[in-house]
């Protein structure tokens, strides 16, 4: 990407280059979508709006149906007929579920610690399969694990995870897991500390996933503060804040959301929250003005003005808050 090109120029590079996957993940850019832009105006569409938005990104009108279709069976989503067309409403489990993400997506700054461990610990037989999709679960619940039987987190909340945990499917968790809470005898950050980090979580890899977001964005954000050249249009605007969003949600989905003391010094994760909030609020504004043009439930009306955008970025995360449990579509 040319960094002195203009603004047009880079962010039409970005939409293309997405657009020329060999595989591109419709389930996942549909929640994206969702969770970023409908869900503030009330988690009510008419699918044919949805099919509009997503065509510039390559997702044609039988991948959107079909995501959609998938996503009201697995409960996300309910459907109401209006005469021959239908609108697809958030159900109560999917707005939980897009609100607890959001949580994470669009919190300031990582959370505090308080100095305690939260452990999981498997106390019952299971089998090898069953073993294997707890694991990838507490995995998305941000845990790490330190032994075959043992899953550790700094600030997870243990009974929403617990609940969670039922909630995806796995109804014996709650009997199975022994929920727990450790901490050193010594004061402030140990050697022991340190060293759980290291057992229990790849962060070479995450810090490498996160220079490489940095390296496709920070080109971006560059040109658009800029402003040399003509800018962009609002379609172009809400379709970068698309794959901004798309891309920091599909790279939180790795990270357990360690506390600052925990990470390695000059940690790039945080530069990476950053820039996404700078791009973020730049894109906010001409990327509603695309939305309220192109949005309309089924009978023909459009959908009401956004609520709590200007929360996103703002507020950080409270010591001790739950981890949310993003999807992992």
């Amino acid at each position: 990407m040319n960094p002195t090109a203009p603004p047009a120029q880079v962010v039409r590079q970005r939409i293309e280059a997405f657009g020329e996957q060999s595989r591109l993940r419709a389930g996942s850019l549909v929640i994206t979508v969702f969770g970023d832009a409908i869900v503030p105006r009330g988690g009510r569409l008419w699918v044919g709006s949805l099919i509009r938005l997503l065509a510039p990104l390559g997702i044609n009108e039988r991948l959107t149906r079909t995501t959609v279709f998938r996503l009201a069976k697995d409960e996300w989503l309910r459907i109401e007929a209006h005469g021959r067309r239908a609108d697809y409403l958030l159900t109560p489990a999917g707005q939980r579920r897009f609100e607890e993400a959001a949580r994470a997506i669009y919190a300031a700054q990582p959370r505090a610690w308080d100095g305690r461990w939260r452990l999981m610990l498997l106390v019952g037989d299971m089998p090898a399969k069953a073993r294997d999709a707890l694991r990838r679960a507490l995995f998305w619940q941000g845990f790490g694990h330190v032994g075959p039987d043992c899953f550790v987190h700094p600030s997870a909340d243990l009974e929403e995870t617990l609940h969670a945990l039922a909630t995806e499917g796995l109804a014996d968790a709650p009997r199975l897991l022994m929920p727990l809470l450790a901490s050193d005898a010594r004061h402030g950050l140990s050697a022991n500390d340190a060293d759980l980090v290291r057992r229990a979580w790849d962060l070479r890899a995450l810090a490498e996933a996160y220079a490489e977001f940095g390296a496709l964005y920070q080109p971006i954000l560059h040109a658009l503060s800029a402003g040399a050249g003509p800018g962009i249009d609002d379609e172009s605007a809400f379709l970068l804040r698309v794959l901004l969003v798309h891309d920091w949600r599909r790279l939180l989905l790795r990270d357990p959301a360690l506390p600052d003391i925990l990470l390695p010094a000059d940690w790039p994760g945080q530069r990476a929250r950053r820039l996404t909030r700078d791009l973020y609020r730049l894109l906010r504004a001409p990327s509603e003005h695309h939305l309220d043009a192109q949005l309309q439930r089924a009978d023909g009306r459009g959908l009401p003005a956004p609520g709590g955008l200007d929360e996103r970025f703002r507020d950080a995360v409270a010591v001790g808050a739950p981890q949310p449990p993003l999807s992992s579509v």
